[in-house]
């Protein structure tokens, strides 16, 4: 009997020193694990908001510059309406009509030749002359024919600018209507036929006028025949 209980008590108290040496061996590793790894509560919480400096260089929103605006294409330029200025187009607007226009728009006298120095464009003009059928009744020298000669001094009319361009233009019966009387005459009397619609522009027109005045003198005198002289004999 006191033989068992000998033996229960060291059985007893040798598993109490084991218990004891595991509970000691378990604290240690929980110590050593513990200390490896710091506490949750001690990690610096990180900051919120950046730091002063920081913030203060950053520029806020407002500040940002606005990007600058992208031009239009050329061909999308602004077009003006149909009730303002024409478009630029770079057409050459006519410098006038025709003219017979300008001679039934133009003021009484206010016509004057582009060509002081008329021999610069006289052959041109004659050309312009030959090309619109003038020579058909004042010969292709101008010396006559079913129309008076242009190298004479019979200026039925006058021989001012104003008035020879009328005459051409317009015809003998309208340029009468304008007020324009006869101030000598010629032994061809057939009137002028109207060739403002023939002769294409006023520039051709002043041409033709010019070499008028390079085969005829006399034309380049006073702006109107104030006397008639003798009238010429026809052209044969």
């Amino acid at each position: 009997m006191t033989k068992a209980l000998v033996i229960i008590l060291f059985v007893a108290a040798f598993g109490l020193g084991a218990w004891a040496l595991l509970g000691i061996a378990d604290t240690a590793k929980t110590a050593d694990q513990s200390g490896d790894a710091p506490a949750a509560q001690q990690t610096p919480p990180a900051p919120a908001n950046p730091a002063p400096d920081q913030a203060a260089n950053a520029p806020s929103s407002a500040q940002t510059p606005a990007a600058p605006a992208t031009p239009a294409p050329a061909d999308q330029t602004e077009q003006p309406s149909a009730a303002g200025a024409p478009a630029t187009t770079g057409a050459v607007q006519p410098s006038g009509g025709s003219p017979l226009d300008t001679a039934k728009k133009a003021e009484k006298g206010s016509l004057k030749s582009p060509y002081a120095d008329f021999a610069k464009v006289a052959e041109e003009g004659h050309q312009k002359f030959m090309s619109a059928g003038c020579n058909g009744c004042h010969g292709g020298t101008g010396g006559g024919g079913m129309g008076p000669p242009l190298t004479n001094q019979v200026w039925i009319y006058g021989k001012d600018d104003d008035t020879l361009f009328r005459l051409v233009a317009l015809g003998s019966d309208e340029l009468k209507k304008q007020g324009y009387t006869r101030k000598g005459s010629e032994n061809v009397v057939g009137p002028m036929p109207q060739m403002g619609g023939v002769v294409k522009s006023d520039d051709d027109l002043w041409k033709i006028i010019a070499w008028i005045r390079s085969i005829n003198p006399s034309s380049a005198g006073s702006p109107s025949a104030s006397a008639a002289p003798p009238a010429s004999p026809p052209a044969q």
